[in-house]
């Protein structure tokens, strides 16, 4: 089988676990022995430091996208001019100093990319549908995420082919809108959820808050974890000397980082936790700077400075020494999440997870028994739990493994690939 994925890429600025899961998702692919291509959208796709696929172009180039809509004197430019913004270095450098995780501000960008052929962009879109049709002739197209629903009509049509899309976190881009485009961005996309065979959710949870939002029947929903290859992550025992809270995701208030950050200023008042280390890595963007500093100036009025750790290297090498590093592994996402691909890599690596009892957490740590959950998302009920977890050495161990054990059996990725394949056959009939 041969399938096309269209994949925004993101520049390799921060942690992106579904830029991750898409990889990972594609590598599997190729092992089972179909025919996996990767199509990248707005900005290069850098994974661990490398651009994939160098050799495919860049559609929807994130320059050439955001000046046709902003400026109507863009949208009649001369081809060599496209070409130039659509070159990889001047997309390298937009990827640097990319605020484009902010959702505020691109609300009529949002609307015209799901117009599609209807939008500013109906060029660029006519540049993926002939790619497809004359170049790659694929049996299926899978989009990453429904955002760009608006591609979905015109590839089904005039490439002939089943479209299958992926749903995870759609809700925090389009609920971080002005509150006056959110009802018609949903409305927008559940009409052109019409246009897709099949959705694929991340988890159950998201699979209902979907269903929901965009009305999809239930013969169209399907849900599949995500998981990784268990043998690309090292297990050992939590570290406790000394001992150490890990963060791993983009370093913004977004994913809860304030709310650690403060929940590690309590623990460090009590004398049992002298010893205690944060260790933080995923990166961020240019808009995360400021949010950064300010953590960092309690820190040090706090004069605990000097026990936080931020990693640079967040590549597979560097996840793993990190890993080695933890007792524990906490991503305190402010509204919770669909998934959350960290915790996968955290339980393979045999470090547990205190998470907040909000969106699919509670699914991802019933299912694994690697971890524990608290409420309300607050650094004083955070710190609680960190006490207790920490004071409890053979609960810690024992999650440790039981979370390793989960991801053999239930979340590596090429048992999960073939649940995805199954829906491809489904749709293909």
């Amino acid at each position: 089988m041969k399938i096309v994925n269209i994949v925004p890429g993101f520049g390799g600025s921060f942690y992106c676990g579904n830029c991750l899961r898409d990889s990972a998702y594609v590598n599997s692919l190729r092992e089972m022995g179909h025919e996996a291509i990767t199509l990248p959208m707005y900005l290069p796709l850098t994974i661990n430091g490398e651009t994939s696929n160098p050799d495919v172009p860049v559609f929807y180039g994130a320059v050439n996208i955001y000046l046709k809509q902003q400026f109507p004197l863009f949208r009649h430019m001369p081809g060599w001019m496209e070409h130039l913004l659509d070159s990889r270095p001047v997309l390298k450098f937009a990827a640097g100093k990319s605020g484009a995780t902010r959702a505020h501000g691109l609300e009529q960008l949002t609307e015209s990319m799901l117009l599609g052929q209807d939008g500013f962009q109906n060029h660029e879109l006519g540049r993926v549908v002939d790619f497809l049709k004359n170049h790659e002739k694929p049996d299926v197209v899978h989009f990453s995420n429904a955002l760009l629903l608006g591609m979905a009509k015109q590839v089904r049509d005039e490439v002939k082919v089943p479209v299958v899309y992926s749903l995870q976190d759609e809700d925090v881009w389009v609920d971080a809108m002005d509150p006056s485009w959110q009802g018609k961005i949903w409305e927008l996309m559940s009409e052109k959820s019409r246009d897709v065979d099949a959705f694929i959710s991340v988890s159950d949870y998201f699979a209902a808050v979907m269903q929901k939002k965009m009305n999809i029947p239930a013969d169209r929903m399907n849900v599949v974890h995500i998981g990784v290859t268990p043998e690309n992550y090292a297990y050992s025992n939590p570290a406790l000397s000394p001992p150490a809270i890990g963060y791993l995701s983009r370093i913004c208030k977004e994913n809860g980082f304030e709310v650690l950050v403060d929940s590690f200023i309590l623990l460090k008042k009590e004398s049992r936790f002298k010893d205690l280390r944060l260790i933080v890595t995923g990166g961020m963007t240019g808009d995360d700077r400021s949010f950064l500093h300010r953590q960092i100036k309690k820190l040090k009025k706090n004069k605990i400075l000097q026990d936080i750790e931020i990693r640079p290297d967040f590549s597979i090498q560097g996840l793993q020494d990190f890993f080695r590093s933890l007792s524990v592994l906490s991503v305190p996402v402010l509204k919770g999440e669909a998934y959350g691909l960290y915790q996968i890599e955290s339980l393979a690596s045999g470090v547990p997870l205190v998470q907040p009892d909000l969106g699919a957490f509670s699914e991802i740590i019933h299912a694994t028994g690697g971890g524990i959950l608290y409420q309300p998302n607050t650094p004083d009920a955070l710190a609680a739990k960190f006490a207790e977890v920490l004071s409890d050495v053979a609960t810690l161990e024992k999650m440790s493994l039981a979370g390793r054990k989960s991801v053999e059996a239930d979340f590596d990725c090429r048992k999960l690939t073939k649940k995805m394949v199954e829906v491809y056959e489904k749709v293909i009939l």
